[in-house]
């Protein structure tokens, strides 16, 4: 059979055991993180987060359209998307590793050219290296849901492949269009994920490596840094600087010539176009060559890029998802250019502990207003007491630099030098957050929990496999199926393929770091991230991964090589390609399966619906993170589910276009209460709102305050040490005069309950500022009379409550504001419920998303949901029992046994467990408290047992907090039993607690301290 026939053969069969791998174990639903957004704008086409995802949306809907009507299976069909997609990335790898390897082969010296074992092998190197991608830990987890990644490195291996057809064609007429179709494909692949365009320099080496014959180090660097340019030139001159000088001329055209909006950059555009045409024309006309094609790969770059028109028309269109409503070609420029995200410093900027000494006006930012364009401010540009050079220890905000401090070991008392800059460059940036993931997908890895803050510790770890057998690891990593050791066998067999690649085929291996390097190290240098990150990073890497699969893939050759020393061609071929084979993507597809097979798993889609299901109905729900927003609006956009709900993202709804989108009508919801003109709250205006006491005496009526704070008078105003004039706050005490009439005709209480209606809500707002979130939820509290029912998701967390925590009670998993007496003496005020609503919730309206009998759960069902519904169970009973409803609290109990597994993400769903047991005995099943006694001493022994392990080598290289809290926790567990005269189950946990206390002695004494 035909070289070229077997080479497409071959190729499909990668793509179709790829493809079936990620199809058996698709995610049936919507995934945590960013899936709910991007299934919702693809199913509805609405704009998603920047800098904007068109192509991915059109592609999606197409797919969504699969379902044929039944929207609870839309998430299914575009997950089924990115699994077609990873499929054929599979494909176009083998296709790259066999024409590399054909190339290497024809260099070694190893084979004859007609050589038929020449072609096994290369055939072998393709099979070895594209299935270990397709087996590989990351690109996996992003196959199996609707996430951009999977798309962007189809885009890669279809523009790598590419430049090897033009390689392997370039003396023949016509191969210059392979440069043509990788400029559209690299257009078009901006339009899912700019990740694409970090291939650039590796492709001008190519085209340099083959068109030049006096190759030497000096123009080789030249050339790479000409690679750069044009990946600058992409990156800023492109796909900004386009859409920038269309916002200039439309600005032109509006402000000075009084045309409408959008005539400006129709203008600039045609003549773009114009340019464009004429240029090639004259090209042609006057047969230079070279430059007909590079302007034919400039116009078809655009014209892939033109997929962004999608934006400002979706965007015009006022879709329920239009994140920064871009629909003019200002807001386009900052929503491509991502100026909602602080930009980190790259080459010079301050250290974590600068100090702000001035602050300067930069360029000017403009808004689209009723008639033109409106000045908004200026960018500021802060000026910093002292800075340095390559900046990587730069934040200030929040609890970045008590980490930057612990990960150094920097005393308070010393400021950081540039030494521990480089020190937390090399140890956090590049190996905790990039080092360790590549060795995850060829190493192997002990567990899916986020491990950021530790190098040491087992949660997120990196591991061969080879030595934890004597490391008496406990069984929640052993027995986990993301336990994935991988005995770094692929890092073998793909170090001996860089090898002999470096070896024989120097030029392509240089090809090949290069887009290893600027898909991995030079994306942690360019990012700089600049602490603990709200989850792992991996994805961002997955080209990086592409890249060294292909020297897996060459590991056969170099194996081949090696063994050809000894036996005869075809032995020593036929040896390499089964162990490869064996040794990196069968070994990864039988260790990683379990823990990607996410085909039994809807917990994103329940936990999404146990939070709508949770409001009263018209409600409006404040919601703070992207796991308790995103799945939610999949929900409302893509199932229907509850669309009467008013979902508000706090972190958004600090951007005024937000704002305005909630003064309009959204699916079932009506428009939110309210009142602020636009012209108060826009972009520019009462952006923050600073606390100033004015020695207001009591607490101040709501509405009151709230004129006072939004008033134009000059009177409600105060000068700022800037000299400008604005709105403060003058007090910190707030007051909502309740009317028992609103409360009553709107039903916010149960008949029994409106005895306790209180007079007021008097609380103090818990901040010195106030943002243009916290200034709608004023607004919306002053006017809404009850008509709505207001409610935060228990994971936004109290302080988004400004401090309302009193006339918070839980319903389920959501907390509402109701207008009762509070109670003090309780100590936790997060844990008072709204029991009868929050039992009938609960009990007969959640979903569980087959936690129970789910083959694998990944991190976020386990270390978030799990403790959130045990969270939830626990304080129903609690809440249950003290309101005398012994009997709905057993049942409260015994329901969360029937559907919740029994695992143990962190101690301290153990210790909740511990306080279900103490429940059960005093409700008098004793056998279901037993169990649950008996589930959390054998987690807890088995953990402290694995800290003893290391105690004996080495006592500072113990998990304190967990022996100290497992012992208390075992302590209160006996004491339990006892008094339930448990006298067995007592004496054994006693026992086991003197044990501990014998062999921790020092360590438990220091908690008596």
């Amino acid at each position: 059979m035909p070289y070229n026939k077997i080479n497409n053969l071959l190729g499909w069969l990668c793509f179709t055991i790829a493809s079936v791998t990620y199809i058996a174990t698709l995610e049936p639903s919507v995934s945590f993180w960013d899936c709910g957004e991007f299934i919702s704008c693809a199913y509805r086409l609405q704009v998603s987060h920047q800098p904007g995802y068109p192509l991915f949306a059109m592609i999606g809907k197409v797919f969504s359209l699969l379902s044929f009507g039944d929207n609870s299976r839309v998430a299914y069909f575009t997950n089924l998307c990115s699994a077609i997609a990873s499929g054929a990335t599979v494909m176009f790898l083998f296709w790259t590793i066999t024409a590399l390897a054909k190339k290497l082969t024809a260099g070694t010296g190893l084979y004859r050219v007609t050589s038929k074992y020449r072609y096994i092998a290369i055939m072998g190197a393709g099979l070895t290296g594209a299935l270990a991608f397709a087996f590989s830990d990351t690109f996996w987890f992003s196959a199996v849901e609707t996430i951009v990644f999977a798309l962007s490195a189809l885009c890669i291996a279809v523009v790598f492949w590419g430049i090897l057809k033009w390689d392997a064609h370039a003396d023949e007429p016509g191969a210059d269009k392979w440069l043509v179709f990788i400029a559209y494909v690299m257009g078009l692949s901006i339009g899912i994920h700019l990740l694409n365009l970090l291939t650039i320099p590796a492709l001008t080496m190519v085209y340099y490596f083959r068109r030049y014959n006096n190759i030497t180090f000096k123009r080789g660097f030249l050339v790479f840094l000409l690679g750069i340019a044009f990946l600058a030139f992409v990156q800023y001159g492109i796909i900004q600087y386009t859409v920038k000088f269309s916002g200039w001329f439309d600005f032109y055209f509006v402000n000075t010539l009084n045309f409408g909006f959008g005539t400006g950059a129709v203008v600039f555009f045609s003549l773009l176009v114009g340019a464009l045409i004429a240029a090639v024309i004259y090209s042609i006309r006057t047969k230079k060559y070279y430059l007909n094609v590079a302007l034919m790969c400039l116009s078809f770059l655009y014209f892939g890029y033109s997929c962004f028109a999608y934006v400002p028309i979706r965007a015009a269109a006022n879709p329920t998802l239009n994140n920064s409503h871009p629909d003019n070609a200002f807001t386009l420029a900052g929503y491509l250019n991502r100026i909602q995200y602080t930009p980190s410093p790259l080459l010079y900027g301050p250290f974590y502990d600068a100090k702000i000494i001035d602050r300067k006006d930069g360029a000017a930012e403009y808004r689209k207003g009723d008639k033109k364009y409106e000045l908004t401010g200026h960018k500021q540009e802060l000026v910093w007491d002292h800075n340095t050079v390559f900046p990587r220890m730069f934040s200030n905000d929040g609890q970045d630099p008590q980490f930057y401090q612990q990960w150094m070991q920097i005393p308070d008392n010393r400021p950081p030098n540039f030494i521990d800059n480089l020190g937390f460059m090399f140890s956090w940036q590049i190996y905790q957050m990039y080092v360790r993931y590549f060795m995850w997908n060829f190493v192997g890895r002990y567990n899916d929990m986020d491990g950021q803050q530790s190098m040491a510790g087992l949660d997120g770890n990196w591991t061969t496999g080879i030595f934890d057998g004597l490391r008496h690891l406990p069984k929640s990593v052993t027995l986990s199926k993301s336990y994935m050791p991988l005995y770094g066998l692929p890092l073998i067999i793909g170090l001996l393929g860089m090898y002999y690649h470096f070896k024989y085929k120097r030029r392509d291996a240089v090809v090949i770091a290069l887009l290893w390097f600027f898909t991995g190290i030079a994306i942690v240098l360019y990012v700089n991230q600049p602490s603990v990150q709200p989850r792992e990073r991996d994805y961002s890497y997955v080209g990086s991964f592409y890249a060294f699969s292909i020297w897996v893939g060459l590991g056969v050759i170099g194996l081949a090589g090696l063994l050809k020393q000894k036996l005869a061609e075809r032995n020593s071929v036929y040896i390499a390609i089964t162990v490869s084979l064996l040794f990196a993507p069968v070994l990864m597809a039988c260790e990683e399966w379990g823990g990607h097979d996410r085909s039994t798993k809807l917990t994103a889609r329940d936990m999404a619906y146990n939070y709508l299901i949770s409001c009263p109905p018209n409600a409006i729900l404040f919601t703070f993170g992207d796991n308790d927003t995103y799945p939610l609006w999949y929900a409302q956009e893509v199932e229907n589910i509850r669309p009467d709900v008013r979902l508000v993202n706090l972190s958004l709804l600090t951007s005024d276009w937000l704002v305005r989108q909630m003064q309009r009508r959204i699916n079932q919801s009506a428009p939110l209460p309210i009142t602020m003109p636009f012209d108060k709250y826009k972009d520019g205006t009462r952006d923050v709102i600073f606390y100033s006491d004015a020695k207001v005496a009591g607490h101040i009526e709501l509405k009151e305050l709230f004129d006072f704070i939004t008033s134009d008078d000059p009177r409600t105003h105060v000068e700022y040490t800037s000299g400008r004039h604005a709105n403060y706050l003058p007090t910190k005490n707030f007051k909502l005069t309740v009317n028992r009439d609103e409360v009553e005709n709107n039903n916010v209480l149960a008949r029994g309950q409106m005895r306790d209606v209180a007079d007021a809500l008097e609380w103090t707002y818990n901040s010195n500022l106030i943002l243009r979130n916290n200034l709608t939820i004023l607004d919306i509290l002053a006017h809404n009379r009850w008509e709505r029912p207001v409610c935060f998701t228990v994971t936004a967390g109290m302080s988004n409550m400004i401090g309302l925590d009193n006339y918070m009670y839980r319903e389920g998993f959501t907390y509402r504001l109701l207008p009762l007496e509070p109670d003090t003496t309780v100590e936790d005020q997060g844990a008072k419920i709204n029991s009868l609503v929050m039992y009938d919730n609960v009990m007969n309206k959640f979903k569980f998303g087959n936690f129970k009998h789910a083959d694998f759960l990944d991190e976020q069902s386990v270390t978030m949901f799990y403790s959130v519904l045990t969270t939830t169970f626990l304080t129903l009973a609690d809440g249950l029992m003290a309101e005398g409803r012994n009997d709905l609290a057993l049942k409260v109990l015994r329901r969360y046994d029937d559907v919740m597994p029994n695992i143990n993400p962190f101690i301290d769903v153990a210790a909740r467990k511990a306080f279900i047991a103490q429940l059960a005995y005093r409700l008098g099943d004793y056998q279901l408290a037993n169990k649950f006694i008996g589930y959390t001493f054998d987690y807890l022994t088995d953990e402290i047992n694995y800290n003893y392990t290391k105690y004996t080598s080495d006592p500072r290289d113990i998990d304190r907090r967990m022996v100290q809290f497992g012992v208390h926790i075992i302590s209160n567990m006996a004491g339990y039993a006892k008094a339930a005269k448990q006298t067995a189950l007592a004496n054994t946990l006693e026992r086991q607690l003197k044990d501990y206390e014998s062999k921790f002695e020092g360590i438990l004494a220091e908690t008596e301290e």
